[in-house]
């Protein structure tokens, strides 16, 4: 047995029969793998099967497999359903391939399409993890009489007083906890995330070489699957045929300072290729208004955001707040948890104070709650407009 290997088994609770948690032998215990293609959900099912679990991979195709085959660097494409069968075969558990390509699309491509004609910068990870991964493929992992859904996602799932509870990654760096936010209490007591607890990904490589798995070295994704080359507008256009109409760059006054050829290639925070040069201080783009096809640019302290108005708030702390409370928050993935007042406002939605002021805060982006002082996620929501202060 490897160290990494050691250290995986080291994540489960010390008085569990068996590092899953479950008061049986692992041979007793069907484990489905939400298998992607990558290192990380290929090292969870051949290190569960190599311990003596029932596994079973499962990996969804979500869109078009030509398109998929000429994409390199995304999760779910043709190669990685290659992958993922491969380790299957190699590992020797039985892998199966699910045609998600309609849940997937409805799901989370058209509410995609939509967020960014109506000037939001959505997170389409969160919604498949929320709406296909953790709701249909974990029903599918119910149907095939399954104990538990694993998957190689980086963040902890621990025993709490009340249930399970979810935690930061051991590694901050490689932590998806932002993404995680709206998994329901209902399925993290099904779900398990076995590489949570790794120091490092040098870890999670050192164990695909142990297992002699092809995927180890593969490059890790670094796109949204189904957006080439991180040009959202592309996509946005082909979804939505003359959605880029052209409109004015304004100040925030209303003054024109130029043109441009369609709000969906606009973001907010975005300072580069504006394409208003000459002008005596930097600008950045700070609303987006579809209606009047207006991007509105100012300087970069109007950027600057303190109150965040959230809706469909999910709660995974021990008792749903019903008054305001200390929290630490998190705004992007790329940015640390800071330090913010939570006030509930019922029916779903809640006001985030944040005491240090942030830029470039956008609707249709997440903000994910943590307990101050500790690693647990208390849940989260989505930003639905931005508000100065």
């Amino acid at each position: 047995m490897t160290a990494p290997t050691q250290t995986l088994r080291k994540t489960a609770q010390d008085a569990a029969f068996n590092s899953l948690g479950f008061a049986k032998p692992p041979a007793q215990t069907r484990v489905v793998v939400a298998m992607s293609g990558g290192v990380d959900s290929s090292v969870v099912a051949a290190s569960l099967a190599a311990q003596g679990y029932d596994v079973i991979g499962v990996t969804l195709q979500l869109y078009d497999h030509g398109a998929a085959l000429a994409k390199k660097g995304a999760c779910c494409a043709g190669q990685d359903i290659h992958d993922a069968r491969r380790v299957a075969e190699r590992v020797g558990f039985p892998h199966y391939v699910l045609d998600y390509e309609n849940k997937f699309r409805e799901s989370v491509i058209e509410e995609f399409a939509d967020a960014y004609l109506a000037g939001a910068t959505p997170v389409p990870c969160i919604r498949c993890n929320e709406r296909v991964k953790f709701r249909d493929l974990l029903e599918t992992a119910r149907e095939l009489d399954a104990d538990c859904m694993a998957t190689g996602h980086y963040i902890r799932r621990e025993a709490g007083p009340f249930g399970a509870e979810l935690h930061m990654a051991a590694d901050a760096m490689r932590d998806q906890s932002y993404f995680l936010f709206s998994t329901t209490q209902e399925q993290l007591e099904f779900l398990r995330f076995p590489l949570g607890g790794l120091a490092s990904k040098a870890e999670t490589r050192e164990m695909a070489a142990s297992f002699g798995l092809s995927v180890a070295d593969k490059p890790d994704s670094q796109d949204i699957c189904f957006v080439p080359n991180g040009n959202y507008a592309s996509v946005i256009e082909k979804l939505r045929p003359g959605a880029a109409e052209p409109g004015e760059i304004v100040d925030m006054d209303g003054r024109p300072l130029g043109s441009h050829h369609g709000v969906i290639h606009y973001t907010i925070g975005q300072r580069r290729g504006l394409g208003i040069g000459g002008l005596e201080e930097p600008l950045y783009v700070v609303r987006l208004d579809p209606e009047t096809r207006r991007v509105v640019v100012g300087p970069k302290e109007a950027l600057r955001t303190r109150t965040v108005p959230i809706t469909e708030m999910n709660w995974l702390g021990d008792a749903a707040p019903d008054r305001e409370m200390p929290i630490l928050a998190r705004i992007r993935s790329t940015r640390p948890p800071r330090p913010a007042i939570l006030r509930p406002l019922g029916n779903g939605r809640a006001e985030v104070e944040l005491l240090d002021p942030e830029e470039g805060v956008s609707a249709g982006q997440a903000c994910v709650f943590y307990q101050p002082d500790s690693t647990r996620v208390l849940g989260g929501g989505w930003i639905t407009h931005r508000r100065g202060g």
